[in-house]
């Protein structure tokens, strides 16, 4: 990838249409094969400063992912860049089975199918569930289902991964063998969670939200022995 920024944001404001203010000037910038985690209360801003990297939101500032404004004339360009995988699974996964599930994006895009079809065998594997192909993905465990959710972007083959809290819910097997997956992963990441175990084990960097703004953003180790500070925005040292 060229040397621009994967991510750069730029005093990004945003208010919701009641009037609640959930971004007050945000900066950060990102660079290639960076993983990052977004930790903070709930309320912090993390969720809606993701739905800005794809433009889902959008607010007064600049967005730009690899070089790209996120602004409406860009929107199907950025989105083929920024994987964004949600929080439940079963926002992702809407299909009869998991090679329809995974195979959507490409579809979507016009692929041909034979590319469509390298694509589906491409994520799955990167995901370690090639097994699953034909399965039926409403009857696939949380851990399993996340995992699809997860190939059902990198189909797209997206240069920037943006998961929301994607150890929610997981058992602590299924959550071990998410951190090895994406320790594997070589794109660009960004993580919001509450899980600081997963960010000590898997996210060399973290950027601490808080009423919308940035509060602190360093290495992980560095944050992770502040406990003054971490207590102050609601998190507790793993």
């Amino acid at each position: 990838m060229h040397m621009t920024d994967s991510i750069e944001i730029r005093d990004l404001h945003f208010s919701y249409s009641d009037g609640h203010t959930a971004l007050r000037g945000i900066n950060l910038t990102v660079k290639p094969g960076e993983k990052l985690a977004l930790v903070g209360p709930n309320g912090a801003g993390k969720s809606t400063l993701l739905l800005h990297l794809n433009g889902i939101l959008q607010g007064k500032g600049v967005v730009r992912i690899s070089g790209l404004d996120v602004v409406p004339a860009n929107l199907g360009r950025v989105r083929a860049l920024v994987g964004l995988v949600f929080q439940s699974p079963d926002d992702q996964l809407f299909s009869p089975t998991v090679f329809d599930d995974v195979a959507f994006g490409p579809i979507y895009q016009g692929l041909p199918p034979e590319e469509v079809r390298r694509r589906v065998d491409f994520a799955l594997a990167a995901v370690h569930m090639q097994d699953y192909v034909h399965r039926v993905s409403h009857h696939l465990s949380v851990g399993e289902k996340k995992r699809i959710a997860i190939a059902t972007v990198l189909s797209m083959q997206p240069e920037v991964l943006v998961l929301d809290e994607p150890s929610a819910g997981l058992d602590p097997r299924a959550r071990r063998s998410l951190i090895h997956l994406l320790a594997e992963l070589p794109q660009t990441m960004i993580v919001a969670t509450h899980d600081l175990a997963l960010v000590r084990d898997l996210l060399p960097r973290m950027v601490v939200m808080d009423h919308g703004e940035v509060v602190a953003d360093d290495a992980t180790g560095r944050i992770l022995e502040q406990g003054d500070l971490l207590a102050e925005h609601g998190l507790e040292k793993p």
